[in-house]
């Protein structure tokens, strides 16, 4: 009776995660189905728009500088564009802040510091405020660890001559991807859902988000989906769902690239993908109702479904790693029909459709599809290894509870010969990087018990485990120090 409950519960969770890979495939499906399918502007403006870029800020003194020089070289007419740094620090950010914009204020570009000293509604509060006395019609919004380029309001304006057209996002880059083994998987991560998700959600007719920054949003389509609310941590994401059920259309640019920074420290890495995880999960409870009443095409209504609790698989990773000791002990015997049941699908269902994922987006930016297949095992392994961190924010959203917007520290890291371990931004400390390291001692138990067991098949799927739950509970204690 035990061993039928314990691979029952095992089949199920897998057969779980295997339809949130496969979600995956289908979404490469619809990116090869419709690559050539680019946006193109309906048309120009005959006279430049007038455009607020928005700068929020929050303890930012490594970065603030650089943005706002950046932002001060964006080649637009000086008369059609203001920049507003929407500053919340506490530290000397603000003076840092303050006096880069006194300096693009001589140069005659029009430039504002607008500081709050009440942080009500954070990174939304800041945005809502802004617009209170922002004067344009678009509104771009750019965060502190970007570089915008030279071009990006004239690659982007032209789309909004569509008046149905309520945002548009470009792709993200990443300044210091070659900075570690770490940056270059975030980086990865991180173009696949660019790449892949945007590009197949987008160019198929589905619902896709706003990512917070490197994008410009029609003033009007903010106000007419209820404006920036701050009940969830991805106020992007909400916000997002809310325009586009009022029919506002987004537009996707993956060729116009915005430079940022990825986190070169584990700690603040994962800060950020528990702030992503829990928000969407916020979102989901908040929103997910809304869109499957609304009158949304079906299809829309389905991958807004899997977009919204794809986080969930994380909380699923959880007792799949538990279950997996448990399983091997009960399996007396592992021939060929304990093959095809359970090991096939754990293998198509996860590991190539995830790696086709990935493989397909580094491909497209990067070419070298070998080198991206080597990259795949270290992905799936980082992706295991945040599981505790990011289910910890799943179970915190699913039953309601509430904590601080907690931003990336940012350090102005663009290449191996900068140092970030003396600067004075770190993420808070906690018991996962412990947690983490006791499961992977559990795996090293667990991968004993498969060689003793003859259980071979299972060792590249427990070795992920073992080295993902020590990768990133080593290196969070490490970096510590």
């Amino acid at each position: 009776m035990l061993e039928n409950l314990l691979i029952g519960a095992y089949l199920t969770i897998l057969g779980l995660l295997a339809v949130y890979g496969f979600h995956r495939s289908h979404l490469v499906y619809l990116f090869m189905k419709t690559r050539e399918n680019k946006p193109k502007p309906k048309g120009e403006f005959k006279e430049w728009p007038f455009v607020t870029i928005q700068l929020p800020m929050f303890n930012e003194r490594y970065v603030a500088e650089r943005l706002i020089e950046a932002v001060a070289k964006i080649d637009y007419p000086h008369e059609k564009f203001e920049i507003q740094v929407l500053d919340d620090s506490t530290d000397d950010t603000t003076e840092i802040a303050r006096a880069a914009v006194e300096a693009v204020m001589h140069r005659g570009i029009q430039a504002s510091l607008v500081h709050r000293s009440d942080r009500t509604g954070y990174k939304a509060g800041a945005l809502e405020n802004g617009l209170r006395t922002a004067k344009g019609e678009f509104v771009a919004v750019f965060d502190a660890d970007f570089i915008p380029p030279s071009d990006i309001l004239r690659d982007t304006i032209n789309f909004f001559t569509d008046e149905s057209v309520g945002m548009v996002q470009v792709r993200w880059g990443h300044i210091n991807r070659r900075y570690s083994m770490l940056t270059r998987i975030e980086s990865l991560m991180l173009d696949g859902h660019f790449v892949i998700e945007h590009g197949a959600r987008q160019r198929s007719g589905r619902f896709f988000n706003f990512n917070g920054t490197a994008g410009m949003w029609r003033r009007k389509a903010i106000s007419d989906a209820g404006g920036w609310e701050h009940d969830t941590l991805t106020e992007d994401m909400d916000l997002s769902y809310r325009a586009q059920l009022k029919g506002w259309k987004f537009v996707y640019l993956p060729d116009v690239v915005a430079p940022a920074e990825v986190p070169v420290e584990m700690a603040s890495f994962k800060s950020q993908q528990h702030r992503w995880a829990k928000g969407s999960i916020q979102v989901a409870r908040k929103m997910l109702p809304v869109v499957l009443r609304s009158n949304a095409p079906f299809k829309v209504k389905v991958e807004a479904i899997f977009h919204l609790t794809n986080n969930l698989a994380y909380v699923l990773m959880i007792f799949l790693a538990l279950l997996l000791l448990p399983n091997l002990l009960v399996r007396t015997e592992h021939g060929w029909r304990e093959v095809i049941l359970i090991d096939l699908p754990l293998f198509f269902g996860t590991t190539v459709s995830i790696g086709t994922f990935y493989v397909v987006a580094h491909r497209q930016l990067y070419g070298g599809t070998w080198k991206a297949i080597a990259k795949v095992p270290l992905l799936m392994a980082l992706g295991i290894g945040l599981s505790i961190n990011n289910a910890k924010a799943v179970l915190e959203g699913l039953f309601g509870y509430q904590s601080e917007f907690v931003r990336t520290a940012k350090h102005g890291i663009e290449t191996r010969s900068c140092a970030w371990r003396q600067m004075t931004y770190r993420a808070k400390k906690g018991l996962v990087p412990l947690v983490e390291l006791l499961f992977a001692s559990y795996f090293v138990v667990t991968i004993y018990a498969a060689v003793i067991g003859k259980h071979y098949v299972s060792l590249p799927f427990l070795a992920l485990f073992l080295l993902g739950y020590l990768y990133v509970g080593a290196l969070s204690i490490y970096q510590r120090r």
